[in-house]
């Protein structure tokens, strides 16, 4: 990002643009259309429901914590009729409860289920392909909406294979740029429903920034500075490979799980998601002792121990702390922050157990090497 912007009509600005757009295509696993806008992924909501939603027409939105809450809001803020189909945050949707609900919906009122994938304030992922299957079973035509902006890059999530109709994600996650980028991800579908919506929109529009001219793609300058930084982060991704970051987030995720639990079998502690599998390897939200303030954690780790830790939001606000684990994480840094959380642990006199560092090391262990590491040991030159 350090460097002079370039003309907007630089044909090397059209290069990086058709760069980030292609392997965006590759993240979200798609053949379908992909936008890009200067906006975070608030504004990655907007544009998504601005585009396939008149006023007045029905969403259905399964509760899944703080961000699904967040997301039915911005919705009735549009004029759409939004609908809750109530969850448990310590767990992933139910496929079955979403069959029923759109059995339910005799009429078709509803024109597309809104979910998000992975949920950063309670650390919960959903199974978006048994979503689809759950929509199909219902033989219901509402679109599925999916927000990735946690997972994109940080776990397996295939758009047109699951049958994914619009996708959104952000820079700031797992493709480790700054905040400031959103991502539109549409499929056919979804692009001809925007086509009918009959509601006053120009920046966010699909249509518009379809148009053959460059300065269209972003309706008006395009954001270069972020556009740089995307570029170089897509190269990364590419240069370790997909499937070889996802599984690097994976394995960083059970140390954290393991730690985690090793600290709740002689304490208060616990993960939020119950479900080893329902849980995101972007971020464990970890409960606390009823009637302990978690901020303390937060405060004491960041001021004393110099770890940052995110705290609770919404139901869960003074009641847990979050470690994310996503982007450019390796194991080292990952130990780091648990050996910071457990001193933090002790210097507050929280019941915890001792073997969290330990467990975490065996989870890493017990996984093998990450893919491109060393088979046997470099030897280290001691001098004489």
């Amino acid at each position: 990002m350090h460097r002079q912007p370039l003309d907007l009509s630089d044909p090397q600005l059209a290069e990086i643009v058709q760069s980030c757009l292609d392997d965006l295509k590759l993240a979200f696993a798609t053949a379908g259309d992909v936008f890009i806008y200067a906006a975070n992924g608030h504004g990655g909501w907007e544009a998504a429901l601005s585009n396939i939603f008149a006023p007045g027409e029905t969403a259905l939105v399964p509760e899944t914590g703080y961000f699904s809450e967040s997301w039915a809001s911005h919705a009735r803020m549009l004029g759409i009729d939004t609908q809750i189909m109530p969850g448990d945050i310590r767990r992933a949707i139910d496929p079955d409860r979403l069959e029923a609900t759109l059995r339910g919906d005799g009429a078709g009122r509803i024109k597309a289920v809104l979910v998000v994938h992975a949920d950063t304030a309670t650390g919960v992922a959903s199974d978006i392909r048994a979503l689809r299957a759950a929509i199909d079973a219902a033989r219901h035509p509402a679109l599925l909406v999916a927000d990735v902006v946690a997972s994109l890059g940080a776990a397996p999530f295939r758009m047109d294979e699951w049958g994914v109709d619009v996708a959104i994600g952000a820079s700031q996650k797992a493709l480790m740029g700054p905040p400031g980028l959103a991502f539109i991800a549409a499929n056919p579908r979804a692009r001809a429903a925007a086509v009918s919506v009959s509601r006053p929109r120009h920046y966010w529009d699909w249509e518009y920034r379809a148009g053959v001219e460059g300065y269209r793609r972003f309706c008006g300058t395009a954001p270069e500075h972020g556009l740089f930084a995307l570029q170089a982060a897509l190269n990364m991704l590419r240069e370790e490979g997909l499937v070889a970051v996802q599984h690097r987030h994976a394995r960083l995720a059970r140390a954290v799980w393991r730690a985690v639990e090793a600290w709740g079998v002689a304490g208060d502690l616990c993960v939020n998601a119950l479900r080893p599998d329902e849980r995101s390897t972007s971020v464990t939200t970890i409960l606390t002792p009823s009637g302990f303030d978690s901020g303390r954690i937060r405060e004491h780790a960041r001021e004393c121990r110099g770890v940052a830790l995110g705290g609770g939001l919404g139901a869960l606000a003074g009641r847990a702390f979050r470690i994310g684990h996503l982007g450019d994480l390796n194991e080292p840094m990952i130990l780091g922050c648990l050996a910071a959380v457990e001193l933090t642990l002790r210097d507050l006199g929280l019941r915890c157990g001792r073997d969290g560092l330990p467990a975490a090391i065996e989870s890493l262990a017990s996984s093998g090497s990450p893919p491109g590491a060393p088979k046997t040991p470099r030897p280290v030159a001691v001098p004489a």
